[in-house]
């Protein structure tokens, strides 16, 4: 199967990490598309009674990115560009918060989170396997293992990207399941 023209797909046959690997970035990507080339109109834009936005879920998924393969994994400070943004310490804030940001705020932030989380998932991965315990604990001190946190961040992005699939549609219609062929995200502008 060529995958040139579609990167996102997982692999029909792979390894474990393989296709855990590809489910996670086939939801990113078709999450990204989903939120693309939108302006600040764009991302706001909600849903009947509902106070969720695009833009506050790219914020939310960004954070999820670096908390995830920072504090979970290693028990490390989530660190930039996060000590800086102002967080107020409620669970709410990244959607709250997100009508502040510009779009291209917003993309810049979700396209760094994934960067920095694939350079942390593959060195993780390279010291111990699926299988290593990470810092992550349940109240009585069992670990969890990588598996599990990248499982956790699949189930994250199967969440949001159907409400991403909802709320794209009321801004312009825009539907389906992948991105197109030859697709590419918006870069973030930094004029």
């Amino acid at each position: 199967m060529d995958t040139t023209d579609t990167p996102w797909e997982p692999p029909l046959a792979g390894t474990e990490v393989e296709a855990l690997l590809g489910a996670l970035d086939r939801l990113r990507m078709t999450f990204r598309w989903k939120a693309d080339d939108l302006d600040s109109a764009g991302l706001q834009t909600r849903i009947g009674a509902s106070s969720l936005t695009l833009g506050g879920l790219l914020k939310h998924l960004a954070a999820q990115e670096d908390y995830q393969f920072t504090v979970k994994l290693r028990g490390e400070p989530v660190g930039a560009p996060w000590d800086a943004t102002g967080w107020d310490g409620s669970n709410d804030w990244e959607f709250t918060s997100a009508a502040d940001d510009t779009p291209d705020e917003l993309y810049a932030l979700w396209d760094g989170a994934v960067e920095r989380s694939r350079a942390r998932l593959g060195a993780a991965l390279a010291e111990g396997g699926l299988d290593q315990l990470i810092h992550a604990s349940s109240d009585e001190g069992e670990h969890a293992n990588l598996r599990r946190l990248v499982c956790d961040l699949i189930e994250e992005y199967g969440r949001h990207t159907g409400q991403a699939d909802l709320l794209r549609e009321a801004v312009d219609g825009r539907v389906g399941e992948d991105p197109p062929g030859g697709w590419k995200p918006r870069a973030a502008q930094t004029t």
